[in-house]
């Protein structure tokens, strides 16, 4: 029985070890990045843009970290996009329609997200689809579900209080909506170090069939993983949502390549089993940064998709040349 924990205290040691040494590439490519930007354009190294940043990423952040989830166990979601659409049309219709409670629409609206996900995660586990097909399916599905709602047609107008969650800054600093960020990021991290369930993504995408054999249940850890991304991709539309004080079955669009960028940047391996909250969170910054940069040096929208296009392989082509020589 000692040797057995000391043999996980080895694993958890390595693991960690693993995780922040995964981290520093892109936490040295994103102090490069800011002090390249601090040169280039005296408006970046600003407190006023510095908030501007985190207001930018609330979205995005809360996404990558569900998207963080499905990565680890091997997965991919493409879906995320436009889950947080249709959480967004529920939300709106039931409020602003059917004139129920916002906190009744809010709550509809991330459980239709969840719904979603575990529709994806039962196409995944119990008929065998691929997770690319089973989240491209339902990317169409739910977006197809959200323009349906209202045949297209935006929804405008919310009650002051929903809006001014992502326009009050408490203590004179952070939104609500920047918070909220922090706080799914905060025990996000706490549950893949401190709890065995996190651990066990980790080992699900190392290899599933020898976590089958340890005694890991690799359905329902894959369900609930893709149900988790789901409902965060719904709580980031309701974020979006209150930044927009609108709703739209558009919203949303190509969101998916970005959250999978943000991961992968952060140093999460594409084939699961390595890399943390920590280096997403990076990531996203990293994309945050680097838009509010080029938005600062006047760069070509387009051209902007062009580097970050460049940012992703190189990302890409380091983690690879790591893991090679480690």
């Amino acid at each position: 029985m000692v040797a057995l924990d000391i043999n996980e205290q080895r694993l958890s040691a390595g693991t960690w070890l693993g995780k922040v040494k995964g981290a520093t590439g892109p936490l040295v490519g994103l102090l490069a990045l800011c002090a390249f930007l601090s040169f280039s354009t005296d408006a970046f190294l600003s407190v006023r843009n510095g908030l501007n940043i985190l207001d930018q990423i609330t979205v995005l952040g809360i996404m990558a970290v569900g998207m963080t989830f499905v990565i680890l166990i091997g997965g991919i979601d493409l879906s995320v996009g436009s889950v947080l659409a249709l959480a967004m049309m529920v939300m709106g219709w039931t409020a602003n329609i059917a004139g129920l409670p916002l906190a009744v629409g809010i709550a509809f609206g991330l459980i239709a997200s969840g719904i979603s996900g575990l529709i994806v995660g039962l196409l995944v586990t119990q008929f065998k689809v691929p997770a690319f097909i089973a989240t491209l399916a339902m990317m169409s599905a739910a977006r197809g579900v959200a323009n349906m709602i209202t045949d297209g047609q935006q929804i405008v107008g919310f009650p002051d209080w929903f809006m001014m969650l992502a326009i009050d800054r408490h203590f004179g600093v952070l939104t609500a909506t920047v918070f909220l960020m922090l706080a799914v990021v905060l025990v996000a991290w706490l549950f893949l170090h401190f709890r065995s369930e996190g651990r066990m993504l980790y080992a699900v995408g190392g290899n599933p069939e020898v976590a089958r054999l340890a005694g890991i249940n690799v359905k329902l850890v894959t369900i609930g993983v893709y149900v988790a991304s789901a409902v965060l991709a719904g709580l980031a539309g309701i974020v979006l949502a209150a930044r927009l004080d609108s709703v739209q079955p558009s919203s949303g669009f190509g969101y998916e390549l970005d959250t999978i960028a943000a991961v992968v940047i952060g140093g999460t391996s594409l084939s699961g089993g390595a890399g943390g909250i920590g280096g997403t969170l990076i990531g996203v910054l990293i994309i945050g940064v680097l838009r509010n940069g080029l938005n600062l040096l006047n760069v070509s929208p387009f051209l902007q998709q062009v580097i970050i296009g460049i940012v992703i392989v190189l990302a890409v082509g380091a983690e690879t040349i790591r893991r090679r020589r480690a």
